[in-house]
């Protein structure tokens, strides 16, 4: 609390003599006073310092206690001084409209030495109490979203690190390389940053996400996902559930990071014109994560060597992607692809 010489308080009164009254009865308190002998004096006073507690009266010339106090509760930042009103009116209706305009206290003419002296004393205990309890409650405000962003990032970079490791599990299990998942990431992202409507944080979570476009493949038996040569229709039909596979690893996460990377499992073999797996949707309903991680997991397969084929001339890759604008791929993520096409072979020739 602070001490009474730090403690500053108005008395505003028409009557000089009223305001000596109250000023010697406080002064053994050691509080700083201002003074006003009108309303409109009072106001310019709060406007242009602070005020721990105001005395105000009410029949005064120009205006009225009344209005002084309505006009200070008007003022956000002064708002919360507490107004004890100090006057001779001691009916019930000027009582209850004191209380109704905003004052703590109502104090008759004349007053008792000690009365006054206590209540002013319990206000200003109470509005300090107050101030101080308004402070903490930030400070713990800030101390929680501190540690609710420090426990988020802790969450996310966990995240990371286990989507990480089940791609080192991936690559011991499949013919995809960590190369080939890090371009992945790395194409998606750019992808990302060119569409309009992603934000940065969009082409973050696409980032970490796209590495597990294939997760599921961890539960396809090596002979078919090892096979050197084509698949039969057959071991075609068993590949094609890593997709549905792949989600059921990562569905129950609530998470965005791994909610994404379930998307992205679940629908980066879905085309445009509704012929891909495993639900066959068509166009926008595919999800802008699966659609892009699309483009980017074909374009760096297409350019790079598999046991089942040989890596494709980066110009015969593109104009094969170039032809499945709006059959196998989103028409404007082609777009953005053939108007940055430098940059995404810059990320496949690393």
């Amino acid at each position: 609390m602070k001490s009474g010489r730090d403690t500053k308080i108005l008395i505003v009164d028409d009557v000089s003599e009223n305001i000596q009254v109250a000023m010697s009865i406080l002064r053994e308190e050691n509080y700083t006073f201002s003074f006003a002998s009108d309303g409109e004096e009072a106001l310019e006073l709060v406007e242009e310092g602070d005020f721990d507690l105001i005395l105000l009266d009410i029949m005064m010339p120009k205006l009225n206690g009344y209005d002084v106090c309505e006009r200070i509760k008007l003022i956000p930042e002064k708002k919360d001084i507490p107004i004890i009103f100090l006057t001779a009116k001691a009916d019930v209706d000027a009582i209850a409209k004191g209380f109704e305009v905003g004052g703590i206290d109502y104090i008759i003419k004349p007053f008792h030495a000690c009365e006054l002296l206590v209540r002013i004393k319990t206000h200003l205990e109470l509005s300090f109490a107050k101030q101080l309890l308004a402070q903490e409650n930030t400070e713990l405000t800030l101390k929680a979203d501190l540690q609710g962003k420090r426990l988020l990032r802790e969450v996310e970079e966990n995240q990371r690190e286990m989507i990480y490791v089940l791609m080192e599990v991936m690559e011991s299990t499949s013919d995809e390389t960590g190369k080939h998942i890090k371009r992945v990431a790395e194409s998606s992202k750019l992808l990302a940053h060119y569409t309009d409507y992603l934000t940065e944080e969009d082409e973050t979570v696409i980032f970490h996400a796209a590495p597990m476009h294939d997760i599921g493949k961890i539960a396809i038996p090596k002979e078919i996902l090892h096979k050197p040569g084509p698949l039969t229709p057959e071991e075609f039909s068993v590949m094609q559930t890593h997709a549905e596979k792949g989600k059921e690893f990562l569905k129950n996460s609530k998470r965005r990071l791994l909610t994404a990377a379930s998307i992205i499992a679940y629908e980066h073999h879905e085309k445009w014109d509704g012929t891909g797996y495993p639900r066959g949707l068509k166009g926008s309903a595919i999800h802008i994560y699966g659609r892009i991680v699309a483009l980017a997991d074909v374009f760096d397969a297409l350019t790079h060597k598999r046991q089942y084929k040989h890596a494709w001339a980066i110009d015969e890759a593109v104009e094969h992607i170039k032809s499945l604008s709006g059959v196998q791929f989103d028409p404007d993520l082609i777009a953005i692809f053939i108007d940055h096409l430098p940059e995404f072979i810059a990320i496949i020739e690393e």
